[in-house]
């Protein structure tokens, strides 16, 4: 399954159809479509459906989507039919099936239980992978055995990495990329406008956010409520986003974010202005030695990362009333690190995986989640759990607002902001405006060389 750009609901991709079956959102089956092959020329197969969901939960790995799949029991294939048993009723499994989770590997080629090493990529969507340089670029090509719901891939593109936001704008205006988007520096950002000759910006919302997490097990500074709560009277998100971000984010109250069903202001709630006095209170009252000394962790190149993280320790040590030791670390190591639950508390953005608001529950504050805060409240994994059972998402709105109000109160995570999708492009590219719709999904065929 896919989403197309703007769309509530997935459609078939790799698949015929997709549906739920028996009356119920337990059992959800697929009918592949025929004639799907891997760049090997291998048919794709139920098999291979089955492997790859398989797959994703075997391994489990802290920074992978295997969160996304909590629901999902077991996975059966048979002929060319993949069914999915779920261990709980869940309207969103459709979804969930259409994200990245749901990518269909060749079994021969990827290790049942392991990450796969070497740069070679296998897969089934509309690009092949024909280079990749760690750190540099990779170069895709449109996949000639591609049968699904993109009409055409396009043309050949090549992707480009680059150590920081500063380092792309400068190939931006070098114009050796003609197309930047995603961390372009926010000084950079506030100053774009639709208007500006010799290229095309669009802006648009998205539902991507940014949070910072709590190591909440016990051992970590931060395994007190009253501590967490303490830094929720602090932290001033307007000047985060005036300061750092040039007012290109906006500052976020809430676990969903605006325009999701079920958004709500509940921090801004119970936390309405910056208290040094409340903050004390309570941790005078939980009887917690001052100053808290804790650390504070961000991926070195991703944005504004680095000034975001001074902000943080200023605003809190301002108070008086705690002590943070701020250090970057490259990407790969950070994962590595807040995965295994050595920091102890680090700020990352989120991109919602589909445009459902469970997007925001499980994968987040769930028991196990992504981002591996050591977080679980039998509360919070109930409201979840009955949030997942209303095919009309409507009606899954008072759970939503409850689960808010739960997270709010235990604080495993502090909402910072709120962003936008920036595109900006050279004139002879069209189609940027549809690269990116907030969902996570990028589609790069929709760019076009006029």
């Amino acid at each position: 399954m896919t989403l197309d750009p703007g769309a509530v609901a997935p459609v078939p991709d790799a698949a015929k159809s997709c549906g739920f079956v028996g009356g119920g959102l337990k059992t959800y089956k697929c009918v592949m479509r025929s004639g799907l092959t891997f760049p090997s020329g291998r048919a794709v197969t139920a098999q291979d459906v089955k492997y790859s969901f398989d797959r994703v939960m075997k391994i489990k790995s802290p920074a992978g989507p295997s969160s996304v799949l909590s629901t999902l029991g077991s996975v059966s294939a048979q002929g060319d039919t993949v069914t999915f048993h779920l261990s709980s009723p869940d309207a969103t499994f459709p979804l969930k099936v259409a994200t990245g989770a749901g990518s269909i590997v060749d079994r021969t080629k990827y290790p049942a239980k392991s990450l796969r090493t070497g740069n070679a990529v296998d897969g089934s969507g509309p690009y092949t992978l024909t280079a990749y340089v760690r750190k540099e670029r990779a170069d895709l090509r449109p996949n000639p055995h591609y049968k699904g719901a993109v009409a055409s891939a396009g043309k050949p593109v090549r992707l480009r990495y680059f150590a920081d936001g500063n380092k792309l704008n400068d190939a931006w205006q070098e114009r050796q990329v003609d197309v930047a988007t995603r961390t372009m520096p926010a000084s950079v950002v506030s100053r774009l406008s639709a208007s500006d000759p010799g290229q095309r910006f669009s802006e648009s919302d998205s539902a991507e956010i940014r949070n910072l997490y709590f190591n909440t097990r016990a051992g970590s500074p931060l395994h007190d409520r009253a501590v967490r709560r303490a830094v929720a009277w602090l932290v001033d998100r307007e000047k985060l986003v005036a300061k750092v971000y040039d007012g290109t984010v906006a500052p976020l109250y809430s676990l969903i974010p605006t325009g999701i069903t079920g958004h709500t202001t509940s921090y801004f709630d119970k936390y309405p202005k910056r208290s040094t006095e409340k903050a004390k209170e309570l941790l005078t009252e939980a009887g917690v030695k001052l100053p808290v000394r804790f650390t504070l962790g961000y991926g070195e190149g991703r944005g504004e990362g680095a000034a975001e993280a001074a902000e943080l320790k200023r605003q809190l040590e301002e108070s008086g009333l705690f002590k943070v030791d701020v250090k970057g670390y490259g990407w790969t190591e950070f994962q590595r690190l807040y995965g295994e639950g050595r920091l102890d508390a680090y700020a990352v953005g989120w991109v919602a995986d589909y445009p459902d608001p469970d997007t925001f529950g499980g994968p987040l504050v769930g028991t196990d989640s992504a981002m591996n805060t050591g977080y679980s409240s039998k509360r919070a994994d109930r409201l979840i759990l009955a949030s997942q059972q209303y095919a009309a998402r409507g009606s899954a709105d008072p759970d939503f607002r409850a689960l808010q109000e739960v997270v709010a109160s235990d604080v495993p995570l502090i909402p910072l902001w709120q962003g936008k999708e920036y595109v900006v492009s050279t004139e002879d590219v069209g189609g940027s405006q549809y690269l990116s719709d907030g969902t996570g999904v990028w589609r790069l065929w929709r760019l076009n060389w006029i």
